[in-house]
């Protein structure tokens, strides 16, 4: 007997070993395996046992790794297609989808009890989609459903109760959220509803953790798991419903190889189990609008807030005449300062947001104008007034703040633009007695610091909470009646075709934080590009709106969701060699595309340099993904460079950002 393996290397091949005497009752499809390769000893997956072998020689499969099967044939079909579609080995979307080895699992202790509340009587909005939702769930096979709801429409008890109609038919179901600041409050939603038969899935578990989450959901103890990306790979085997919440989320896609997107995922796996889908949002994806537009998606939508709360009053301030016309230099306009000092003296909340973490995003020098720069990346240093040094944000490269110019030796050294840090210091100046909380990727490090910061914002010892995107959708603070945008430019100013989508969808998601409570809310957004129509819509709560301009946008370049796009990135330390490898890919893509394909590049990326490594890029555009992988995999066979170590190609299928 043989086992056909593949391992967790960019070889999308499968490799023959033969089965010892010893391990034949004991070897399985499914199972990982530990197996001699190219002199190494790697983690292999028994993807199929065969009776003969097509080499002459085969190596001996060195040990057995676990006691039952990991993947079912479903999961295998799953990771097989994830592999073809976004042009990755097999081997590693299995060990993306695998748990976490363990040799001795320490049992979890009793679960603490819970108090279940009822489930809501639904509005007449979320009556009619729970009704759309359930004649779904009746089909035999897969259905998928857009829930379009404004912020605080109460998107999340259709969740809740489309899940217990699951529960009741036996089956089981996924919830995806996008971050995991919002798993606590979350988690504690759904256990008021469900009690213990929640497993929470998120990268802040240990690995003991998460063996025993996984455990419990193969053995049926649970039968919902709420959690990020990767717990669309959970071990249910009577999968009934799959739920993304804020489905437009970048965070969704994987950055890493497997270059998945969830979504898609979840897609495809609700087709194989005939599952049904809920994807959730007060600001859909372009792509998923479009189908449901198109009647490919079902569309649900929930118009109005629960008990017909108004929506917040959006202001916007044009920053550019605040010094000119104010001569205010803060980075708070007058209005916020104004607002801000009200809101605090009635004892109400405010969260103010900045995509931007950091207490300066870049410094240079007054006098020659030279920008402190990464010395290993192509991007400006941002100096965290914590630790008094610079910070890369790329390769997390540091070096201390320097008291002169590297290049005019003067003193004139400035710090440029406003991170979160700076914010938090400016807000302790300006508001004194204002306490303030701020709540970034630097603060929120150690494991259970999301949980802390907003049980500290939850029990109002928080006045002001400071924030990136982590605070920018699905908190439910009724006391927050402020919401400060300190600038909508950041994303607008991205290289990238999907930059108005992503400053609609930011800036409407952070306003919709305030006002969930009985006091109307309030929300401030500055800015120095007022008349841009992805502001303006969001100053409107428009959604269709914004999507009727963006898609006429995206209809005229031809970029999804009229077309697929993959980006074909080329890097190495030697920028010689890199230049020449990517003109000789383009000229062999050019040469041999067929109609219907475009071949943009090649060109330097818009990042030039990271962790040493130059890049180069090419992007493909074309209505189908499948000829366009044909493609370069023909072309890439046929370039015939020595890459290794020398120039490193990676693909991205439907990429979300084209940095």
């Amino acid at each position: 007997m043989y086992a056909q393996v593949v391992v967790d290397l960019p070889i999308d091949r499968i490799f023959h070993y033969s089965i010892p005497e010893g391990m034949r009752e004991e070897i399985d499809v499914g199972k990982r395996v530990m197996v001699p390769f190219a002199g190494r000893r790697l983690t292999g997956y028994v993807v199929g046992l065969a009776s003969r072998t097509p080499v002459a020689r085969v190596k001996e499969i060195g040990a057995i790794l676990d006691p039952f099967p990991i993947f079912d044939a479903q999961m295998l079909q799953l990771t097989r297609w994830m592999a073809d579609y976004y042009a990755c080995a097999w081997g590693e979307v299995l060990k993306a989808a695998s748990p976490p080895r363990m040799k001795r699992v320490k049992r979890r202790g009793e679960e603490k009890s819970v108090e279940i509340t009822p489930f809501l009587i639904p509005t007449t909005q979320q009556a009619e989609a729970l009704k759309l939702i359930e004649r779904g769930l009746e089909k035999d096979s897969s259905t998928t459903f857009l829930l379009h709801g404004v912020t605080g429409s109460g998107k999340t008890e259709v969740y809740l109760q489309s899940i217990a109609r699951v529960l009741e038919k036996g089956k089981q179901a996924i919830v995806l959220i996008p971050e995991i600041s919002l798993t606590p409050q979350t988690l504690e939603r759904f256990r008021s509803r469900f009690g213990g038969r929640i497993a929470p899935w998120h990268s802040r578990l240990s690995r003991g953790e998460r063996f025993q989450e996984w455990m419990r959901m193969r053995e049926g103890k649970t039968d919902i798991v709420v959690g990020a990306r990767s717990a669309i790979f959970a071990p249910f085997k009577n999968l009934g419903l799959i739920v993304i919440d804020e489905e437009h989320e970048t965070s969704y896609k994987q950055t890493e190889s497997p270059k998945y997107h969830v979504r898609e995922v979840a897609l495809e796996r609700a087709y194989l189990s005939g599952a049904a889908v809920i994807l959730g949002t007060a600001t859909p994806s372009l792509e998923s609008y479009f189908q449901a537009r198109r009647g490919k998606y079902e569309l649900a939508e929930l118009a109005t807030r629960v008990d017909d709360k108004i929506m917040p009053e959006v202001e916007i301030v044009d920053m550019r005449k605040e010094l000119t016309v104010r001569g205010n230099r803060s980075i708070f306009s007058l209005r916020l300062q104004h607002s801000m000092q009200k809101r605090l003296d009635r004892k109400e909340q405010v969260i103010l947001f900045l995509n931007r973490r950091g207490f300066s995003t870049f410094v240079l020098c007054r006098k020659c104008g030279q920008t402190m720069r990464c010395p290993f990346c192509d991007v400006s240093f941002t100096y965290h007034s914590k630790t008094g040094r610079l910070h890369c944000h790329y390769c997390n490269y540091q070096e201390e703040k320097p008291q002169v110019c590297p290049k005019c030796q003067s003193h004139q050294v400035g710090y440029l633009g406003a991170g979160t840090q700076k914010v938090e210091s400016e807000l302790r100046r300006l508001l004194p007695e204002a306490r303030i909380g701020r709540m970034d990727s630097d603060t929120t490090r150690r494991k259970r610091s999301y949980g802390q910061i907003l049980s500290s914002f939850q029990k109002h010892d928080i006045d002001i909470l400071v924030g990136t995107q982590m605070i920018a959708k699905g908190l439910d603070f009724p006391k927050v009646t402020l919401v400060g945008v300190i600038s909508a430019d950041t994303a607008l100013n991205l290289a990238d075709f999907r930059a108005s989508e992503r400053t609609f969808q930011l800036l409407t998601q952070v306003a919709g934080r305030a006002g969930r409570g009985d006091i109307h809310g309030q929300v401030i957004i500055q800015t120095y590009n007022p008349e841009h129509y992805s502001i303006q819509a969001a100053r409107l709560h428009d959604y269709v709106n914004f999507y009727q301009q963006e898609i006429e946008f995206r209809r005229e370049l031809g970029y999804p969701p009229f077309s697929h796009l993959i980006n074909v990135t080329l890097q190495s330390a030697d920028a010689n060699r890199l230049r020449k490898v990517a003109g000789k890919l383009g000229r062999i893509l050019e040469a041999n595309k067929e109609e219907g394909i475009d071949v943009l590049g090649p060109a330097p990326a818009p990042l030039t340099r990271i962790k040493g490594k130059w890049r180069w890029q090419i992007i493909l555009k074309g209505s189908r993904t499948s000829e366009m992988r044909e493609l370069l995999k023909g072309s890439l066979s046929q370039l015939k460079e020595p890459t290794s170590g020398r120039v490193r190609i990676s693909l991205d299928v439907d990429p979300m950002g084209m940095l």
